[in-house]
């Protein structure tokens, strides 16, 4: 039976590493000493079920000019990678369907003859199951899929802008479109919370305790109706949300009528109430929580990268259900309260949990827990913090700055005004501008929807040393700012595993690979094809390989990191 997190193979100098992500497979490959005609990794899956490997296909070829058609250049997976292998040392597998169940996979190396026919070296097959829940009546991890403005939503929806409303405002109103879009880009994200919503709704003893940010969802608001007085909400009042016009105002109203007058509270904390959280007891009793970043709006679940978490642990529901008591009785002062002022440790069946909540009188007893495990990092860093770059203190901007020139693998996203800050392995910034790639993309990739106006990464979370027994992931709706852990309602975790560390390192590769590609194009100017990169002896060119054998470079690193 492999090993629920990774599965690692040696042959010949050749190793190969699998690791267990959300509904997705991180493959490290790595060569000890490449051959001179090495041109990359052919990889093939065998699915659940299935009785044959399949090649993962390559939308890159060596040329195309030999190709029968121009139908072979329209930014589609047309090559099978026996024959057009990957040029990197690690790919992220993200099956079209995810399933329960042992997933093998076959990675050879790929030699080019000098006359440019391609051979196969040594092959290495591994297995992992790629199990759906993260730990079964436990603990449960979900990702939206964050691909609208992506080549595999121009291949399966044909860049459909139309399936979110132009004014957020308007979201409880619109009509959504056919089919599975809204279930494909929420992914696993949407699940488990259209799933708890579903077993609210459909059993009377559960009842529901319900933190609101951004509130535009429209399916979701038809469920919390049909729950009548089970429910409770507090719905944020700050800024834009507080207009009778806006959707969180007539969230609040249809709400009063379903569960009571008396069940619906609007109101923020000194700033924002930026919680977005699902309570959950039965008969009174603690159940089940459901948090993260993901708000209840089209972008959150649809547009944006965002993450979910639902606990069942008991201690950590209760802690939410004070939260949620303290909040919907007494919210003034709640900085002064015990539950602000102090980190709370769980044991969550042999895991070590802490949770803060926010606001505090001091930032720094949430973020300064933050910043202390970035600076211990031995191994790697990976971050995602939708509003980094408006941050220009604390420890967690401190730490991530700290970054550059250590001897750490670090890859990191934020949201900037104009577009996304990619943090590249090199240490040097990039920006992404979607609207750029819709205007210049180069063969063979097609121009793609730019996702509409607002922000696309929304996700919060460090992962520290997520290889190491010492992993630990932060997250929540803790924007991980002073202002913000000093001002708004907020929640952060920290959970030191390395199954969920490992997640979420993942993820921050899957999401950093789809935006980096958009901040090389822009940094091209004007680029020609793309090809794969032939041996040296036929190019005359440099290996695709040598700058990942540079000592002590970032990419060195991310060669070895994954595959060891």
């Amino acid at each position: 039976m492999p090993n629920p997190l990774t599965d690692s193979t040696t042959t010949n100098g050749f190793s190969v590493k699998l690791w267990r992500g959300e509904r997705m497979v991180l493959l490290g490959m790595d060569v000890d000493a490449p051959e001179p005609d090495f041109v990359g990794f052919s990889i093939e899956v065998q699915s659940p079920g299935s009785s044959q490997f399949f090649p993962l296909r390559n939308r890159l070829n060596f040329a195309y000019t030999d190709a029968p058609g121009a139908a072979t250049v329209n930014g589609y997976r047309n090559f099978d990678s026996t024959q057009a292998p990957f040029q990197t040392f690690r790919w992220i597998h993200f099956p079209y369907n995810p399933q329960d169940g042992v997933y093998q996979y076959r990675v050879t190396k790929q030699h080019m003859a000098d006359d440019g026919t391609l051979h196969a070296g040594t092959s290495i097959t591994s297995s992992i199951d790629l199990q759906t829940v993260i730990y079964e009546g436990l603990l449960d991890v979900g990702f939206t899929r964050n691909f609208a403005s992506s080549q595999a939503y121009a291949d399966r929806y044909g860049n459909n802008p139309n399936i979110i409303p132009a004014d957020p405002a308007q979201g409880l109103s619109f009509t959504k479109v056919a089919g599975d879009v809204y279930e494909w880009l929420g992914f696993e994200a949407r699940q488990l919370l259209f799933d708890l919503l579903d077993e609210i709704v459909g059993d009377q003893t559960l009842t529901l305790d319900l933190f609101v940010y951004d509130f535009n969802e429209p399916d979701m608001l038809s469920r919390l109706e049909k729950m009548g007085p089970r429910l409770r909400a507090i719905i944020d009042d700050s800024a834009d949300h507080k207009a009778d016009t806006a959707a969180e105002s007539i969230a609040a109203g249809r709400l009063r009528t379903s569960a009571g007058q008396d069940n619906v509270h609007r109101m923020h904390f000194l700033s924002l109430q930026h919680n977005k959280v699902l309570v959950v007891k039965r008969n009174g009793e603690p159940y089940k929580v459901l948090f993260g970043s993901t708000n209840f709006s089209f972008r959150g679940l649809y547009i944006q990268a965002n993450n979910t978490l639902v606990f069942q642990q008991k201690d950590i529901v209760q802690l939410f259900i004070d939260y949620f008591e303290q909040a919907f009785t007494h919210p003034a002062g709640f900085g002064s309260t015990p539950l602000a002022s102090t980190w709370h440790d769980v044991d969550s069946d042999g895991k070590a949990v802490s949770l803060c909540l926010s606001p505090h009188k001091d930032s720094a007893l949430s973020l300064g827990k933050i910043g202390d495990s970035i600076n211990a990092a031995t191994s790697s860093v990976f971050f995602c913090i939708a509003f980094l770059n408006q941050a220009k203190t604390g420890a967690v901007r401190e730490a991530i700055d700290s970054l550059e020139g250590k001897p750490v693998f670090s890859y990191g996203i934020s949201d900037k005004a104009n577009g996304l800050a990619v943090h590249k392995p090199d240490g040097t910034p990039g920006i992404v501008d979607f609207q750029y790639l819709a205007d210049h993309a180069p063969e063979p990739f097609k121009s793609e929807w730019s996702g509409g106006q607002g922000i696309h990464e929304h996700n919060k979370f460090v992962v520290v040393d997520f290889n190491l027994p010492t992993a630990k992931v932060f997250t929540g709706s803790c924007n991980m700012s002073v202002s913000g852990e000093e001002h708004n309602g907020d929640n952060l975790i920290c959970i030191q595993d390395s199954r969920v560390a490992t997640s979420y390192a993942i993820e921050a590769i899957r999401i950093f690979d789809h935006l980096e590609f958009r901040t090389k194009m822009k940094g091209a100017g004007k680029p020609a094809s793309l090809t794969l990169a032939k041996p040296a002896a036929i190019s005359g060119k440099p290996a695709w390989f040598e700058p990942f054998y540079v000592a002590d470079s970032q990419k060195e690193r991310d060669r070895k990191l994954f595959a060891h």
